[in-house]
């Protein structure tokens, strides 16, 4: 096993220069769905002007672009009427969620642009899109999908440290709690039990359906400036105030046999970048394409102990209002929509502006993201008060 590879993570000598020096303004948000009578463009759209509404801003306001899963920002940016003098598109995976983040913080900082667009769109339901099969990278390893290395790697942590499939489940319960709490979710108003979780249909063992993610159309969008502009406009700006990522492809095509462990260990640089530590924090965004990304998430970034997620979860750790680190309180990918980070990101930031009404984690001042991958990230976001 590889698990005792470590990569170490970057001394942090002096305050990160980026430190609280870019701002969330705006952010949007679609519905969430199956919408045969529209495209990522449309929906991408829709998502930038409610993101403008919220920030009290115009098209003509935005200077920078990124887009991601929409085919081409020169489309895009032709049909919303921007001219930046920046803009990109980045790859589709859900990891590039935070490293678009990150390409926008620094165009910012270094003055490629001053209010940057970041837009994803994803029509994956009403078009069919087959999330692995085919000619996808695990094909050479008896890989057909995501789910299956999920499943492979979450069958390697039950022999290594004898956890089991029903330690998924409060993983599971506890992300369709918070999405019947969101009107807006997928799939609000259908509880689930750990007994639904035990019972449901096996789809690549020890897997199963309510393990993986949605798939469903929808669009997400942020507005990014700096702290200073930001905190000129109409809503609270919300800071980024540290970011880390470890990029490890020893295993880009195969099952990580370590639980990408190194990576994400890494990346607890993440809180002297952000000059705040794990107890300041009131929630998590966790990256859940599947349910045990979220258990690796937790062990790498060191809220329990490499092999204790199962017990670290089992009386409602992740959920509101009974546990210490409420866990993607919109339903995540799992039970709110798949926008692959996105939304997740999104939400860290409404949480952080009190704007999720039964859903809202009490005075929460500072907000985690992750994302467990061979690009592992960690983003620390805090109100501008806090």
């Amino acid at each position: 096993m590889n698990g005792q590879d470590t990569i170490a993570a970057p001394a942090i000598s002096a305050p990160w220069s980026l430190r609280d020096k870019v701002a969330f303004a705006g952010v949007g948000t679609t519905r969430y769905g199956n919408f045969p009578e529209t495209d990522s463009y449309g929906l991408g759209c829709e998502a930038l002007n409610a993101a403008l509404d919220d920030a009290g801003l115009r098209p003509s306001d935005i200077d920078g672009l990124i887009v991601n899963r929409i085919p081409s920002y020169e489309r895009f940016a032709e049909m919303m009427g921007v001219n930046p003098q920046y803009c990109l598109l980045t790859e589709a995976p859900g990891r590039f969620s935070g490293v678009s983040l990150a390409l926008a913080m620094q165009a910012i900082a270094t003055g490629a642009a001053k209010t940057v667009a970041l837009v994803y769109g994803n029509n994956g339901r009403s078009v069919r899109m087959m999330y692995g099969g085919g000619d996808s990278q695990w094909s050479p390893w008896g890989m057909t999908s995501p789910g299956a290395v999920h499943a492979m790697m979450w069958r390697r942590h039950m022999h290594d440290f004898g956890t089991t499939h029903a330690d998924l489940g409060p993983v599971s319960v506890a992300f369709r709690k918070h999405a019947c709490l969101n009107p807006d979710a997928v799939m609000h108003g259908k509880p689930i039990t750990l007994e639904d979780h035990a019972k449901a249909r096996p789809i690549c063992e020890p897997l199963k359906l309510l393990d993986y993610c949605l798939i469903n159309d929808g669009a997400v969008a942020w507005i990014l400036t700096s702290a200073e502009r930001a905190r000129d406009l109409r809503r609270p700006p919300v800071l980024v105030s540290g970011y880390a990522r470890q990029d490890r492809f020893s295993y880009g095509s195969a099952p990580a046999d370590d639980y990408w462990y190194p990576t994400l260990s890494a990346c607890r640089s993440v809180y002297d970048r952000a000059g705040f530590g794990r107890d300041d924090v009131q929630g998590l965004g966790i990256y859940d394409n599947f349910s045990p990304t979220v258990m690796f998430s937790l062990e790498g970034l060191g809220f329990c102990g490499q092999g204790e997620s199962g017990d670290f979860v089992r009386d409602g750790t992740l959920e509101l209002g009974t546990g210490r680190w409420p866990t993607n309180t919109s339903g995540g990918h799992l039970s709110d929509s798949y926008m692959q980070g996105w939304g997740i990101i999104g939400e860290c930031v409404r949480q952080l502006r009190g704007d999720c009404e039964g859903r809202q984690i009490p005075d929460a001042r500072a907000m985690q993201y992750i994302c467990a991958t061979h690009i592992a990230q960690s983003i620390l976001f805090r109100r501008d008060d806090a």
